[in-house]
């Protein structure tokens, strides 16, 4: 839909009953994180808080806790998007179909940016950074954060709309260091598009001008988070999905977006940092407090009747599951088009999205060899590992398309046996070792610092998963409580991790084991070393979150009679993961009891969240 601002889409919702209001008084700190968190759990609509104590303004959260909602809110125009990304990928399409393109020149009129002098509702008001709703989400967290950002710069040698990076990097508000409403807190990486415009300002000593827009049309949400085709602008995408230009202007030298419902605008100056977090994450855990970017606060403008839009992080699914759902929606093969012979690839939600990739590849080397094997698909793997934000995975799982050409990777379980099926633990590991992984995951060496590890798998079985413990089946002294996963994983309780040459120790006693039981656990070639067995074997989910936000490869990978052979690592038996929480991993999420408590309260009998959690 067309919205022209938060309000407009707020309007829709309620109309069409996806929108809840809650009229009792709220404190930012952490109850409104608590309640979303709620409702979204509860699969519920979208809630507008009309009543946050100590604070002027309302905010919404969970407008995109579903996707069917999201789709919603993008219904008349998803299907045109879909149009442009494919035509980006092959324009010779709109020679080939010229019917069935017959709408894309209006829906790219829509996508371009327009300049507006006069009609610029957030440049109403003034206001200050306290004054804004100071949102809190998890108990540890650093101070209130801005957790539905869009982040704009501009590159300094080619300034102007059309070259702008427009990005969903989190903002904090308070705590810390920071001196009251003159300084907030910018997390973003250098190779992220702020960071090239940082760099390029730095060089020339000149402070970067940074604003960052909170609310107004839904697309603008959207744009900042989509993995754009290179060369697309995140303004012009979110014109063309909202089917409506993108209307902004110019104050003291800051672009503004004109209808949003709030706009910040500072500067970011040459090594100024000052430490930013801990910040409950996507990954489950907090990042920790680090030194980030500084921003000198210019001004805060806010329209009439502004509202404040806010999401929750933490352990997945979350609102950006739907996020993550609606740009394979609207992206399609797009990633796939870009990749020479990459058929699908899937960052896995469950896992904290970054550690975990599937992909499906073609394998068409291996006509030439006697053996089918993985090679093309090792070729493409290298080329995930390169691309975009796909370059933050920790495990890249690969497989040969022609092995199953009906098995997607959105079928997790399917795919894990599939390659457990076939894998060879002695020639399918390729390791990358000191290298880096995503800022927010502490289970490397060091920030930004890690490993990679791609398993790859393509020919026929090899082997029959088992599904059941046999009651003669044994483990090593100090281990514990085995339990089935799925088939052919094991998760095993485990001693608490103390150092890594303790836990080489421990898990060399697999080696030990009984000729009888290293034959049955042929079938089980992977097994999760863990502290908690029973909820690791508990949901598929679990197993994703712990196995793969809790192990750093070249770390954290064992196996059963291992070798190194001309610098290749691989083992005969069974793959071993440690993935307990180790003494430098960041602490996990826990909620507040007695915030829980509180919402509790709003859903007993007329209570505003009666019948809904």
């Amino acid at each position: 839909m067309g919205y022209k601002s938060t309000q407009a889409c707020i309007d829709d919702l309620e109309k069409h009953g996806h929108l809840v209001r809650v009229k009792e008084e709220v404190n930012s700190e952490l109850e409104m994180a608590a309640i979303h968190l709620r409702v979204y759990e509860n699969n519920g609509p979208a809630i507008l808080f009309e009543n946050i104590k100590d604070c002027k303004f309302k905010a919404v959260s969970n407008l995109y806790g579903s996707l069917d909602r999201s789709k919603f809110i993008f219904r008349d125009t998803i299907e045109k998007i879909k149009i442009l990304i494919d035509l980006k990928n092959d324009p010779l399409e709109a020679l080939k179909h010229p019917f069935k393109y017959a709408n894309v020149g209006l829906t790219a009129f829509s996508a371009l940016p327009k300049k507006s002098n006069f009609n610029n509702p957030v440049l109403q008001n003034i206001t200050t950074i306290s004054s804004l709703p100071q949102i809190k989400c998890w108990p540890n967290d650093g101070g209130a954060f801005v957790t539905l950002p869009l982040v704009y710069s501009e590159d300094i040698d080619k300034p102007g709309v059309m070259n702008s990076n427009l990005g969903m990097y989190r903002i904090q508000l308070s705590g810390n260091e920071y001196i009251k409403d003159k300084e907030i807190g910018l997390h973003y990486q250098l190779h992220r598009g702020i960071g090239v415009h940082q760099t390029k300002s730095n060089a020339k000593n000149i402070p970067l001008k940074v604003s960052v827009f909170v609310g107004g049309p839904p697309s603008l949400t959207l744009g900042a988070v989509m993995p754009l085709p290179e060369g697309m602008s995140e303004l012009t995408f979110a014109g063309a999905l909202g089917n409506r230009r993108i209307q902004y202007t110019y104050r003291d030298g800051f672009c503004i977006a004109s209808d949003a419902d709030f706009v910040i605008t500072g500067e970011v100056y040459p090594d100024e940092n000052k430490p930013e977090g801990p910040f409950g994450d996507h990954l489950g855990y907090y990042s920790l407090k680090h030194n980030f970017p500084l921003m000198r606060v210019h001004k805060v403008y806010h329209r009439n009747n502004a509202i404040w839009p806010f999401t929750v992080v933490g352990r997945p699914p979350q609102e950006d599951t739907s996020f993550g759902a609606l740009i394979h929606e609207i992206t399609g093969n797009a990633i796939p088009n870009e990749i020479p012979g990459l058929k699908d690839v899937h960052a896995v939600d469950a896992s904290g999205v970054h550690p975990l990739l599937l992909a499906i590849g073609s394998e068409r080397y291996t006509p030439y060899s006697k053996e089918r094997k993985p090679q093309e698909i090792l070729t493409i793997a290298n080329h995930i590992l390169g691309k975009g934000q796909l370059s933050l995975a920790k495990y890249l799982f690969i497989i040969a398309g022609e092995d199953n050409p009906k098995l997607t990777t959105h079928a997790v379980a399917d795919y894990f046996m599939h390659v457990l099926e076939r894998i060879d633990f002695t020639r399918d590991l390729h390791f990358y070792t000191r290298t880096t992984i995503d800022t927010l995951d502490y289970t490397g060496t060091d920030l930004n610092s890690g490993s990679k590890v791609v398993i790859a798998a393509a020919g026929e079985k090899k082997r029959e998963l088992g599904t059941h413990l046999t009651s003669d089946f044994s483990l090593p002294l100090n281990f514990s409580n085995p339990q089935l996963v799925m088939p052919g994983i094991l998760a095993v309780n485990a001693p608490k991790f103390t150092n890594a040459q303790n836990a080489q120790s421990e898990i060399e006693k697999f080696d030990q084991l009984s000729a009888t039981t290293h034959e049955f656990l042929k079938a089980f070639p992977l097994i999760i070393i863990c502290d908690d067995s029973d909820f690791v074997a508990k949901t598929l989910n679990n197993f994703l979150w712990v196995t793969f936000t809790r192990s750093n490869p070249s770390h954290d990978i064992y196996g059963v009679n291992s070798f190194i052979e001309n610098k290749h690592w691989g083992c005969t038996g069974s793959l071993i993961i440690d993935a307990r929480i180790k003494p430098h991993h960041a602490p996990p999420l826990i909620k507040d009891s007695k915030v829980e408590k509180f919402v509790d309260s709003l859903a007993v009998k007329g209570g505003s969240l009666y019948e809904i959690i």
